[in-house]
């Protein structure tokens, strides 16, 4: 039932006249890669296999379709249809890439395939599911590769987008580079490393906040990293060190201190040089304060002396890039036992003209001793490439690359369900996690910068752009004759 109605009212028109047992193929991708970077990290899909295998309707749900209504007042769904949809068994095959491959946009992430009202009725969830994953996974991955080998804390709960969205948020986050979350309850479903200190009330609590870390230390004495910007940030660090001698002399240690607003780069050297001057040398700076990558770029620019970082509203939220666009369209279609029939969508945008066929993506590396990926390749399984391969790019026939025969090389998108058994194995998150790191360091640096990244090679093998070229300008042809046989369509020579 989490679904837009348009995917029950087209079901029910495939139920009346009759096309419901036809088989479709279907896929997702994206137009653009996020945050005007030069890759995406595809994640969301452990949360999908836990959807799609309770997929069924329950009565209530059947009760709830019974009483809607249409213009008339009339059900707006009959009986039978509604019999129909509660004895669904899900039987569909879907493909996808596993959870945090490194994406590109206009390349299949996810293909459905099956009797084409299951594949209508996954539509609304799985976008919903990839769409915002894949969203935080990417800012987490390029918060990461700001922040370089030290460790970054998602403190995301408290901004997100309800508490659906805080989970998800805090998953994709982990997956993406963030080394812990703030948030508990991820912890305990996902088994994601969870850090927290104190906050603000904690300090104004007290008389004093030499008070008040006292008392933090007293009762918490193996997890003080002290908060010390609540008055004065660098008399906070002075009594943080106060308080690190009196841990010292029991036999703990003070773990570091917290800056949350001002000058960070200037703070964190001055309190750097404070710690250090009093013996402190192992306590560790962490910053937080509306962080992204490009604000912990710009604060490693001006050296600033931060051990640890603390990313909450911008990555949580994918602040600066609230959605990914990312799309499902049908590509193909056929009565049981019959040949696929290629199918594409028409647009006035290149960009959003779909492809067409049983869409796979191959990942093309480089013979040459760096190793680096070289490029992917979308082709249709029905028709496999051979020999030498070319792409071309989708959006200008004229940019062409081509691999060798022998050029090494995988296909992404795996078997997830098979007649809607799974048949996939859901990684736990810290194998994903350094799969994603691990892939990362396949790609060239350029691809990977922040600010005007390098083009990664994405296109469409040979056989799918003739294909896709053929079924545009057939397409194409007869929308010009249903023109020219019209009163208002009827053109002269020359004319456009």
């Amino acid at each position: 039932m989490l679904t837009d109605l348009y995917q029950l009212t087209m079901a029910y028109g495939y139920w009346r006249s009759g096309t419901h047992d036809k088989e479709a193929v279907f896929y997702m991708s994206f137009r653009h890669n996020p945050f005007h970077g030069g890759f995406a990290v595809a994640c969301g899909l452990t949360h999908l296999i836990d959807y799609i295998r309770h997929f069924h309707f329950e009565q209530s749900d059947i009760e709830y379709l019974a009483s809607l209504t249409g213009e008339d007042g009339k059900p707006l769904f009959d009986k039978e249809f509604l019999d129909y949809l509660s004895n669904i068994e899900f039987s569909c095959d879907i493909h996808c890439v596993a959870e945090g491959t490194v994406v590109f946009a206009n390349e299949p992430i996810v293909r459905v395939s099956g009797p084409i009202v299951q594949c209508q009725l996954l539509e609304t969830l799985l976008l919903n599911i990839m769409n915002f994953q894949t969203l935080i996974a990417t800012k987490a991955a390029r918060v990461a590769i700001a922040a370089g080998d030290r460790p970054i804390v998602e403190f995301g709960l408290r901004r997100a987008q309800g508490t659906d969205g805080a989970l998800a948020a805090s998953w994709a986050a982990y997956i993406g580079g963030c080394t812990a979350t703030s948030n508990v309850l991820a912890g305990k479903i996902f088994g994601i490393p969870v850090k927290g200190t104190h906050a603000h009330s904690w300090v104004m609590s007290f008389n004093s906040e030499l008070e008040a870390f006292e008392a933090y230390a007293q009762a918490m004495p193996n997890n003080c990293i002290f908060l010390v910007d609540t008055y004065d940030t660098l008399g906070g660090v002075k009594n943080a060190i106060q308080v690190g001698r009196q841990l010292k002399d029991k036999g703990h240690h003070l773990t570091g201190v917290r800056l949350d607003s001002g000058d960070l780069a200037y703070l964190s050297i001055e309190a750097r040089k404070l710690l250090d001057q009093a013996g402190f040398n192992d306590a560790v700076i962490l910053a937080s304060n509306d962080l992204d990558e490009n604000v912990i770029q710009s604060l490693n620019d001006q050296n600033a002396r931060i051990d640890v970082w603390g990313v909450g509203t911008k990555l949580a939220t994918a602040y600066d890039q609230p959605a990914l666009g990312g799309v499902y369209k049908l590509s193909a279609i056929r009565r049981p036992g019959e040949s696929w029939q290629p199918r594409l969508k028409l647009s006035e945008q290149a960009i959003k003209i779909s492809n067409p066929g049983i869409l796979q993506t191959r990942r093309f590396y480089s013979k040459k001793t760096d190793g680096f990926v070289a490029g992917d390749m979308v082709f249709s399984e029905d028709c496999p490439p051979e020999g030498t391969n070319v792409i071309i790019d989708p959006m200008d026939f004229t940019r062409r690359k081509s691999f060798t025969a022998d050029a090494p090389f995988i296909d992404l998108l795996v078997p997830i369900f098979i007649g809607g058994k799974q048949v996939y194995r859901t990684p736990p998150a810290i194998e994903i996690k350094k799969g994603l790191s691990e892939q990362l360091s396949r790609f060239h640096p350029t691809i990977k910068r922040l600010l005007n990244p390098h083009e990664y090679p994405v296109g469409l093998e040979q056989g799918l752009h003739k294909l896709k070229t053929q079924l545009i300008l057939e397409n194409r042809r007869v929308e010009s004759e249903q023109e020219l046989n019209t009163p208002q369509g009827q053109w002269t020579t020359g004319q456009w």
